[in-house]
């Protein structure tokens, strides 16, 4: 009887021991995957494309959806990155979208958007890529608009505080206005980005810079040296002032 009641303690404790170790390895497994994955997601690079849409951009915004959609293509000919689309327009709407590596689902999002009055909220962009880039690497921020009605120090602050983190800004500019090209620029440098003019046939460069920013945001600046892309060397020349 007491063997018996032994043997029937040796088996519940095996039991339960094996239940913890079953339960353990589900947890080990659980936790490796989750690594894994976000691994997976920092290796493959980070992109965030950031759109002003007030109204002030309203006359060229057709042309500008097609100069737009060439970025997508292009990121989504280099592969490999996770893109999050985020645009500001009309009275404090500032959106972002899930991180898709499809880039053509953000251009046919992109392609639905439409102009609203309302001032700029490049600061919003810059806050939420600080946000983003804290929850897992964020290599690029890219953002076309045509205006800044912000202080312009302000901004400066904070893509000096993105800069800091790693993330580098790419500033496209729409139109001719003097005190936004100084703004961009300088919020480019700070980020350790480039600055760009946009003109009425820029689709073409745009979606060849874009290229060269995508391979900088999976390889880093040593695989943008690498690229034979001329507007490489183009971006390389600024991103190293």
């Amino acid at each position: 009887m007491e063997q018996g009641m032994k043997e029937k303690e040796i088996t519940s404790t095996e039991k339960n021991s094996k239940a913890l170790r079953e339960r353990s390895s589900s947890s080990e497994i659980a936790s490796f995957l989750k690594v894994a994955a976000e691994a997976g997601l920092a290796q493959s690079g980070r992109l965030i494309f950031a759109l002003d849409a007030t109204m002030s951009r309203q006359p060229t915004w057709d042309r500008a959806m097609t100069i737009q959609s060439s970025m997508f293509d292009a990121v989504g000919k280099a592969g490999g990155l996770s893109v999050q689309l985020v645009f500001f327009r009309g009275f404090g709407e500032c959106r972002a979208s899930k991180w898709v590596i499809n880039a053509a689902a953000l251009r046919d999002l992109m392609r639905g958007i439409e102009c609203r009055g309302g001032h700029t909220q490049i600061a919003k962009v810059l806050n939420h890529a600080y946000r983003e880039t804290k929850k897992a690497k964020v290599s690029a921020l890219v953002f076309i608009g045509d205006m800044i009605e912000e202080s312009v120090d302000e901004l400066c602050k904070k893509a000096g505080e993105l800069g800091l983190r790693g993330v580098r800004g790419f500033f496209f500019q729409e139109g001719l206005d003097v005190n936004t090209e100084n703004g961009f620029r300088e919020m480019a440098r700070l980020t350790g980005g480039a600055y760009f003019r946009l003109g009425p046939d820029s689709a073409r460069e745009l979606a060849e810079l874009l290229g060269a920013i995508a391979i900088y945001a999976k390889g880093g600046l040593k695989a943008l040296s690498s690229s034979d892309r001329g507007k490489a060397r183009l971006l390389l020349e600024q991103m190293r002032r």
